[in-house]
């Protein structure tokens, strides 16, 4: 450690004094450790959301491996949405809790399909993220995340997805309280954030929770928000 970052670590823990960090400051400075992200929607709406719900508690690499075996069973959602949900189940076993997916995947493409006329998401674009976030959240197994995660990634909308590592990385630096949950997460730290920086945002701080701050053991003395986190050890 150099000799300044010594010295303002002493004098940090002396005064025990922390300004709040501004969100601004925590995307200038993050975009400065890993160059700025370009949003570009790109991905169907109903993959994104079919892939989220495979998401949900288990690691990527088996949700990944869960949509692919679906993918690559199924000729359309069409044809998932009217198999039964122990076949859709066996598909995707390998993306954990299969039996309570397959049922979520199954209803929500039923409900689209009759409330849309179609297995499509496409009348979404036009609307404004709230109401789009609100039909989103009425189908079954979708709530902020999944809802956020198609808005951003497919829909073109600036809703900010908190996962897991945002929710730490935000907590540890105080945009949120310790205490908060992660529901109500979501809405403080969209609040916080300009439209235009969300995506940059949020994938700058899972980048962020998987290299450097992590659940167990953060690596402080390499954190490029090291000065302006109260949570440092360094």
């Amino acid at each position: 450690m150099l000799w300044e970052d010594s010295h303002l670590c002493i004098k940090r823990r002396q005064h025990d004094i922390f300004e709040p960090v501004a969100i601004e400051e925590v995307i200038e400075l993050l975009e400065q450790e890993y160059g700025p992200r370009e949003w570009q929607p790109d991905m169907d709406p109903i993959d994104m959301l079919i892939g989220t719900i495979l998401s949900q508690n288990t690691s990527d690499a088996n949700s990944g491996r869960a949509f692919a075996a679906l993918k690559a069973s199924f000729d359309s959602w069409e044809a998932v949405a009217s198999a039964p949900a122990e076949h859709i189940a066996r598909v995707i076993q390998s993306g954990g809790l299969s039996q309570i997916k397959a049922v979520r995947i199954k209803q929500a493409l039923e409900q689209i399909e009759k409330e849309q006329g179609s297995i499509s998401l496409d009348s979404l674009k036009s609307m404004k993220m709230a109401g789009a976030e609100d039909y989103l959240m009425r189908l079954p197994g979708v709530g902020h995340k999944t809802a956020s995660c198609v808005l951003l990634f497919s829909l073109g909308k600036p809703s900010l997805p908190v996962d897991t590592h945002v929710f730490r990385v935000a907590k540890r630096l105080g945009l949120i309280d310790s205490r908060v949950s992660i529901d109500k997460a979501h809405s403080l730290l969209q609040a916080q954030t300009p439209p235009s920086k969300v995506y940059q945002f949020h994938v700058h701080m899972i980048e962020h929770g998987r290299r450097i701050c992590h659940a167990r053991q953060p690596r402080c003395n390499r954190c490029i928000l090291r000065d302006a986190c109260p949570s440092s050890l360094y």
